[in-house]
């Protein structure tokens, strides 16, 4: 018979508990589960775009239920938003080269998004670049619409043009996305400048991705915006 002293069983761990019911979930919370194969970051950019969705509807649903509640006609929009270039009236035109613009964006940061999976940071980098300078140009038109606006007397208590609720609701919408538009360029251009570093080397280019995300929400928003402003 073996004098040796037997080896210790090694502990068992504890069962993790799984089911149905309220029960059953909390004890996948306590026991530090990862329920979603999703980044922390990629979920809470998410949430906040769930968030942002509820604010435009009801900023969106509001100016849709203020113009049809409208007793003063409302300002036709292709006269109003209408250019005259080299003597040609040209109704939407800077209009349609802000929407060319930020589509564009969206695919210069489906391209961005794609090379930084591939392990491209330059193009990647470029690409991001790319799309913030298209942000920018944006911002740039917007201003100047902004401007042209104010100068024919349109404000946010009252309008020369027809319904006094145009410039408000005009001002606050499209205000509202042009800050969420600002906010991405320069969102972009610090991620753009860090992936050119190669900061991202180690930890992965979820980043990108989560950026794209934010950037495809705001050109989105945009597209209910010129259905609405632009050809209602």
């Amino acid at each position: 018979m073996s004098t040796q002293p037997e080896a210790a069983a090694a502990p068992v761990p504890a069962p993790v508990p799984s089911g149905r019911g309220w029960p059953a979930l909390a004890a996948d919370l306590s026991s530090d589960r990862q329920m979603f194969h999703v980044p922390w970051g990629k979920a809470m950019m998410w949430f906040f775009l769930l968030s942002d969705t509820f604010i435009f509807g009801t900023f969106l649903t509001g100016y849709m239920a203020v113009r049809m509640a409208s007793t003063t006609p409302w300002p036709n929009p292709s006269e109003v938003f209408a250019l005259t270039i080299g003597g040609a009236h040209l109704p939407l035109i800077l209009i349609a080269i802000m929407t060319f613009v930020l589509i564009s964006s969206s695919g210069s940061m489906a391209m961005a998004v794609n090379y930084a999976y591939r392990g491209n940071r330059r193009r990647c980098a470029a690409l991001m670049a790319l799309t913030a300078a298209f942000g920018a140009l944006f911002v740039g038109m917007q201003v100047f619409e902004w401007s042209k606006l104010i100068a024919e007397g349109v404000r946010p208590w009252g309008n020369p043009m027809g319904a006094a609720q145009f410039g408000a609701s005009f001002f606050m919408i499209t205000g509202f996305h042009g800050l969420h538009v600002t906010a991405g360029v320069i969102y972009l251009s610090i991620v753009a400048r860090r992936v050119a570093r190669g900061a991202y080397e180690r930890k992965g280019y979820g980043i990108v991705e989560i950026a794209g995300l934010y950037w495809h929400f705001v050109d989105l928003v945009w597209v209910f915006i010129f259905a609405l402003f632009y050809l209602w």
